[in-house]
C-alpha cells in the first residue's frame, strides 16, 4: 500500500529519442509505459500528487504543450501520447539530469507534505538515479518500481536499481506489488 504523503514522479518522458541510441532507449520505455500508467491512474484516484519533470530541449520553458510538440514523433508518439500529463499534474523543466537541481520540485515536494516518492520514468541509469541521490539526500523515502525505468541497456537499469536499493535504501519491487495487487 502507499502511504498517504508520496508522490509519483515521472522523469524525461516527454523525449524525442532522436539521439544516439535512442531507438534502443524507446524500445525499452515501450515497456515501462503501463505500469507508469498504472501508477498514474492509482495516484491520482488516491489523492497524490503526479510530478513531471523533464528537459527543457532548448526551449526554457515549462510548457507541457510546447515541449510536447517538439518531442512527438514516430520514436515517440507511442511513449509520450498515452504518458501526457493532465491538467491536474504539475509539470517541471529541469536543466540538467537530477529533477532536484535547478528547479522547484524541493519546494514543491515540502509545500504538498510528501515524504515518500515514487521515482519512474527514463533514463534509469542517469536521470533516475541522479535524482534518487538527491531525494535520498533530502532525507525523502524512495520508492523505485522496477518495471517503470528504462535505460539503453539492461545492464545499466539493473546496477542503477541495485544503487538505488543498497546505497540510497530504495524500495525495489514491481509496480503490481506496490499497488498492492
Amino acid at each position: 500500500m502507499i502511504p498517504k504523503d508520496t508522490a509519483l514522479l515521472v522523469i524525461d518522458i516527454m523525449n524525442p529519442f532522436d539521439f544516439s541510441h535512442g531507438e534502443t532507449l524507446a524500445q525499452h520505455t515501450k515497456k515501462i509505459v503501463k505500469p507508469i500508467n498504472e501508477l498514474r491512474d492509482y495516484c491520482r484516484e488516491n489523492g497524490h500528487p503526479v510530478i513531471y519533470i523533464n528537459d527543457h530541449y532548448e526551449l526554457w520553458k515549462a510548457d507541457l504543450n510546447l515541449i510536447y510538440d517538439k518531442c512527438h514523433n514516430s520514436k515517440s508518439s507511442d511513449i509520450i501520447t498515452p504518458l501526457r500529463p493532465a491538467d491536474d499534474d504539475y509539470f517541471l523543466i529541469k536543466p540538467k539530469h537530477s529533477a532536484f537541481y535547478g528547479t522547484a520540485l524541493n519546494t514543491l515536494l515540502h509545500h504538498l507534505s510528501i515524504k515518500n516518492i515514487i521515482l519512474t520514468g527514463i533514463a534509469g541509469n542517469i536521470c533516475v538515479l541522479f535524482t534518487a541521490n538527491d531525494a535520498y539526500m533530502r532525507e525523502f523515502t524512495l520508492l523505485v518500481p522496477k518495471d517503470a525505468i528504462a535505460s539503453v541497456s539492461e545492464e545499466d537499469n539493473h546496477y542503477a536499481l541495485t544503487m538505488m536499493k543498497n546505497v540510497l535504501k530504495a524500495d525495489i519491487d514491481d509496480t503490481g506489488t506496490l499497488l498492492g495487487k
